[in-house]
């Protein structure tokens, strides 16, 4: 008897078809060396403000290492709806609020909730791997509205995504400010997004890990939550890892409407069913007492995005446009093309650690992204790299 040729242990075709972070492919040439400057990652070379750290160790030390509820502890909702009403001047109750084990875990349980095979799903391009990724997992159907450089900043032409936004969308994804180019979604371009959205039945689900890190006045970056109904099809999920430096802590969190609350505390259970008790009191003091610390942080930020700007601009053939938001300049230089050889290359010639542009899709491509989040010696030694480099080219 023939037995049947036996399969390889394989993944399913959706997720073979993934693609594999050029970020991380980048990292790996030269994360082992220690001479090569990192700037392919988007955090702080900060680390986390000590407040919180020790809030953290004695929440540790004290016991607190049990299972909690799915949602989050409820004196951790009770610290995000205060913050959370501050910020957006307008209430929002801890029924509506579940915490994560991070950002981008609340983008995956959120689309895990929504999103069936086959829906249609639009994502504004640049855009960070992992939003284009998760609906592919789950076999949506992916279509992208680029973003443009124009007049020196970057621009969402409205009249395109509209476009996009037909009665058969599922999911629209937005991430303002954006990683990587720093585009702010203006303030009077979201009544038209919301009302479209509601037209047709829409999700609208915002990214908005730095929405505190913008570049200029007020609180926070626009925000669809100050507009939206308590039972609309609007959910926020944000993170605590960029506004309060707590990258490695992976502590995140959604803004719900009301009728899919329940639901998610389901999806959170079977899946990591909930977040570390002892780091959600690191939240807590986060949110507390995390206002100086942000101010802190949104200062350097300038300060930084000035700094590590006008030393692009100098150099020849260098397009940087201003970014509103983020801790990332965007950039490319005339004549480079392909962004991830080109990456590749500065690792090896000039211990200069960039992300490559098409990581973040074929709208990156010949774009590289430097994190400027770190202390201004390292940005201008970063600079002096690439200057070298390029004048021996």
């Amino acid at each position: 008897m023939t037995l049947p040729i036996a399969r390889p242990p394989i993944a399913r075709e959706e997720v073979l078809a993934l693609r594999m972070s050029q970020i991380r492919e980048v990292a790996n040439a030269g994360m082992a060396r220690k001479d090569v400057m990192k700037f392919w990652v988007g955090e702080s070379d900060q680390p986390t403000p000590a407040f919180i750290r020790e809030a953290t160790a004695k929440a540790l030390m004290e016991g607190e290492t049990y299972y909690t509820h799915n949602l989050g502890r409820p004196d951790l909702r009770e610290a995000l709806s205060a913050y959370l009403g501050g910020l957006h001047g307008r209430p929002f109750g801890t029924e509506r609020l579940a915490i994560t084990s991070s950002g981008v875990n609340a983008l995956m349980l959120v689309s895990q909730a929504v999103v069936s095979p086959g829906d249609k799903v639009v994502v504004t391009t640049p855009a960070w791997p992992n939003i284009v990724e998760i609906p592919r997992i789950l076999s949506a159907r992916l279509q992208t509205v680029s973003l443009d450089p124009a007049q020196g900043r970057w621009r969402l032409d409205l009249d395109k995504l509209m476009d996009a936004l037909t009665p058969d969308t599922r999911v629209l994804f937005l991430n303002s400010p954006n990683n990587p180019t720093g585009w702010t979604l203006p303030a009077e371009d979201r009544a038209p997004i919301l009302a479209r959205c509601r037209e047709y039945g829409i999700w609208l689900i915002t990214d908005d890990p730095y929405e505190r890190l913008i570049f200029g006045p007020g609180k926070s970056a626009p925000s669809f939550l100050p507009l939206a109904g308590e039972d609309e099809r609007v959910v926020s999920t944000n993170t605590f890892s960029k506004a309060w430096r707590m990258t490695g802590w992976r502590m995140g969190w959604m803004v719900l409407p009301r009728s899919l609350i329940d639901s998610m505390g389901v999806v959170i259970e079977y899946n990591t069913s909930c977040a570390p008790d002892f780091v959600q009191s690191g939240a807590i003091a986060a949110l507390n007492e995390g206002e100086p610390s942000i101010a802190e942080l949104r200062a350097e930020l300038t300060a930084a995005k000035d700094q590590v700007l006008r030393g692009l601009r100098a150099l020849p053939g260098i397009e940087a446009p201003e970014p509103e938001g983020g801790m990332y300049a965007f950039f490319r230089i005339e004549g480079r093309g392909a962004s991830l050889e080109l990456a590749k290359d500065m690792v090896a010639k000039a211990d200069l650690g960039l992300a490559p542009g098409s990581a973040f899709g074929p709208e990156g491509e010949g774009w590289l992204r430097w994190c400027f989040a770190n202390r201004p010696e390292k940005n201008a030694e970063g600079l002096a790299r690439l200057g070298t480099y390029l004048a021996g080219k």
